[in-house]
């Protein structure tokens, strides 16, 4: 028996892996967060699986579910939203399981910052303006942020920020970043990226409160950062013509001359 933790992606059905979609399949239990993962990718479940929507059950009673399907020797898939790598809640998960001896497997998720992303047509990462992205948040009622972990921090290093569950206090990110990126910065608020009915605001700092028009769902990434809107930045090295590489010698004297392991 085995728990298949499962990253069920950012929302549309389709955005969930091979791997994942077959694991849904072969196991005759489901455990769903259904508050964010989509029931179309309940089809996939097999005939006469238990299914169970996790959204209103506190830790105790989903695992109390694992162990009754340990019991019988069932194997369970565990669907998260996006990605398990960040805010899945997967970890206390895992640690009970470690206690209990209970085997696990992990299959990763599309994340929801990628298919924000992906909504604007947007790299977060250009040369020459950004290569980092910081994935971070405001401090909540379930979990608080360390110190250090602050927006003012990570937005000194002029990075691109997706900042996840925060747009309820927007008025307040906008303040703690505007110093460093300053009221031009390009900005984006995505709501339920990658589901028919995503909704897509482009607007700067100084503009993206009335912008949104008062919209705050929680289900929205806030996206910050120069490379937003950067136009003018410079081409990657890897595909210029000049440029000696592995898979492409160039020159007299290439680094690495073709036929070379």
């Amino acid at each position: 028996m085995i728990v298949h933790f499962i990253g069920a992606g950012p929302g549309a059905a389709d955005l969930i892996t091979l791997r994942g979609r077959d694991l849904i399949a072969a196991c005759p239990v489901c455990l769903y967060a259904g508050s964010l993962v989509p029931e179309a990718l309940l089809a996939h479940c097999p005939e006469g699986a238990r299914i169970v929507n996790t959204a209103p059950l506190s830790l105790d009673e989903i695992m109390a579910e694992i162990e009754t399907a340990h019991a019988a020797g069932l194997d369970v898939a565990r669907l998260h939203s996006g990605d398990l790598s960040v805010w899945s809640a997967m970890g206390e998960q895992l640690r009970r399981l470690h206690a209990l001896g209970i085997p696990y497997s992990i299959t990763p998720g599309v994340p929801a910052f990628s298919a924000a992303a992906a909504a604007l047509g947007a790299e977060l990462t250009l040369p020459g303006v950004a290569q980092s992205l910081v994935l971070t948040r405001t401090s909540g009622r379930a979990s608080s942020m360390p110190e250090g972990e602050t927006l003012e921090n990570f937005a000194a290093t002029g990075a691109t920020l997706a900042i996840h569950l925060s747009v309820h206090v927007l008025e307040e990110v906008v303040d703690r970043l505007t110093p460093a990126y300053g009221p031009d910065c390009p900005c984006a608020v995505v709501w339920r990226a990658s589901w028919p009915d995503q909704h897509i605001v482009k607007a700067t700092l100084a503009s993206v409160e009335e912008a949104t028009g008062g919209l705050r769902g929680r289900t929205a990434l806030i996206l910050v950062g120069p490379a937003l809107g950067a136009e003018n930045f410079d081409e990657s090295c890897l595909y210029a013509g000049d440029y000696d590489r592995r898979f492409r010698p160039v020159g007299t004297a290439p680094r690495f001359p073709e036929g070379a392991e």
